[in-house]
């Protein structure tokens, strides 16, 4: 039992907390870096049932394909984040008014798009020591890649800034986020929504491969007269295993909608791959 708590131990502190920069399946971002000339790559594929686009009156089922990120270790607290996606295809179930509705170009039974851009750099400002858990600060600007002729985008550009903070106890990784997010109203030039950004999850040790994962992440909509279309308030329960092997670590996870607008329930799976690319002067 001693040599399998402290495998599963090992497991956490070397190559999952590497990778940790995006740890899929999980959104909420962990605070170590990935490390000074490392580059860290993830990809997969999320299918959500009932997803909802209240800006253009849209909804169904939701295929992303594939979702990518890319990690950039710029130096030993630093790291610099690249996450997007191709292809997002939508197949229409329903199609409500909405502010956006007569912007839409898709007439048939499903509109695709690509995803937009999420830019974010993470600094790590106290590492993790016995006494005290890590602290880590991020900033991050969604660029409007999306259109909102498709009705899966809103075209336009919203920042956030994040603390962030984990710690390791025995086989089990805690995490937890929480920042603010300003996103711009897509129905009209000069308003914002200020929202409370927040997430909180866990990673525990299974085996010296395995991880059970586990997250409740979203953002609530501070505005007292009403969230604007796009900006509502939203939270996923998000739970999953990973596996690594080598350089290597494979993931699945279903989430499930806290609120009305978001999906009833959804299905990712993908890989993250962690490899040395540079040095750092």
């Amino acid at each position: 039992m001693k040599r399998s708590v402290v495998a599963a131990l090992l497991a956490i502190l070397t190559l999952p907390c590497a990778a940790a920069a995006q740890q899929r399946p999980l959104v909420t971002e962990d605070p170590e870096p990935i490390g000074a000339g490392r580059i860290l790559i993830e990809g997969g594929v999320d299918y959500s049932i009932d997803a909802q686009y209240p800006a253009s009156g849209l909804q169904g089922d939701l295929l992303r394909l594939p979702t990518l990120g890319v990690s950039i270790g710029i130096s030993s607290i630093a790291e610099l984040q690249i996450d997007g996606g191709f292809y997002n295809r939508l197949a229409i179930t329903g199609r409500q008014p909405a502010p956006l509705s007569d912007l839409l170009t898709a007439t048939g039974d499903t509109t695709r798009d690509v995803e937009d851009v999420i830019v974010a750099t993470k600094i790590r400002v106290l590492a993790e020591s016995a006494r005290h858990p890590a602290f880590a600060l991020r900033f991050a600007t969604k660029l409007p890649n999306a259109g909102n002729e498709s009705g899966l985008g809103l075209d336009t550009i919203d920042f956030f800034v994040s603390l962030l903070g984990a710690k390791t106890v025995q086989s089990v990784r805690i995490v937890g986020n929480v920042g603010l997010g300003i996103l711009s109203d897509p129905t009209s030039v000069g308003r914002q929504n200020d929202v409370l950004t927040y997430g909180t999850s866990f990673a525990r040790a299974i085996t010296d491969r395995a991880e059970f994962v586990g997250e409740i992440n979203g953002r609530w909509s501070t505005r007292s007269g009403g969230a604007f279309p796009g900006t509502e308030t939203r939270s996923l329960l998000n739970l999953g295993g990973r596996y690594t092997t080598g350089s290597l670590r494979l993931d699945a996870g279903i989430f499930f909608g806290l609120t009305t607008v978001d999906p009833t329930i959804g299905f990712s799976g993908g890989f993250t791959y962690v490899f040395n690319a540079f040095q750092v002067p």
